[in-house]
């Protein structure tokens, strides 16, 4: 399996179709997946026919579309176990899409297991993302939006240094959500003196 990019603690990689039973049981936890079903308060998790014949598909053709987006299996370096997925890809594929995002917006998101929450994770994958997809990739904006009621995912947002850009209804359900974004100026405003734009 191919290995997308390593932190202190984390290997993100791409998904096989071994994976499903692990997605399944990630969304199997009400809580993990309580901010994600727009809409949906029942509780009901995703089915294991929707996640090997409709998630994964979608993440195979990203690896075939894209060498720089998709989504990606998290491992936990300790212990060697799957604990959730992270993904970087075009705002425009997401659910929201020209409603909310802009072209050149790529959007950074995550799903960990509840055991792992509080620990860091989401904010230690989120930033080596954003500073691979600057640093390598030149994208000139990165963004992220949740819920407004999720506020664990909105700190996670302003610890990786992006910025409030705009409050939104999701307007199926009436469900207010908030947008952050950083540019690539800002990026770089933030990483000096480390790194220094060519």
């Amino acid at each position: 399996m191919k290995i997308f990019l390593e932190t202190e603690r984390l290997v993100l990689r791409q998904f096989t179709e071994a994976d499903t039973e692990l997605l399944f049981e990630l969304d199997s936890d009400p809580e993990v997946t309580r901010y994600t079903k727009l809409g949906d308060r029942s509780g009901t998790p995703t089915t294991y026919d929707e996640i090997k014949n409709g998630f994964l598909p979608k993440v195979f053709r990203y690896y075939q579309q894209y060498q720089s987006y998709g989504f990606w299996a998290a491992i936990e370096k300790l212990s060697n176990k799957f604990i959730g997925w992270f993904h970087f890809r075009p705002g425009l594929d997401s659910y929201m899409g020209a409603a909310l995002y802009q072209e050149n917006d790529i959007e950074l998101g995550y799903r960990l297991q509840r055991k792992v929450w509080g620990k860091g994770y989401a904010t230690e994958g989120s930033k080596a993302l954003i500073r691979k997809g600057f640093l390598e990739w030149e994208i000139q904006q990165v963004a992220a939006s949740a819920l407004l009621e999720n506020k664990a995912s909105i700190r996670v947002m302003e610890k990786v240094g992006l910025k409030f850009e705009r409050n939104f209804v999701y307007s199926e359900y009436q469900q207010k959500g908030i947008k952050y974004s950083l540019s690539q100026d800002d990026f770089y405003l933030l990483e000096k003196p480390r790194v220094k734009k060519e």
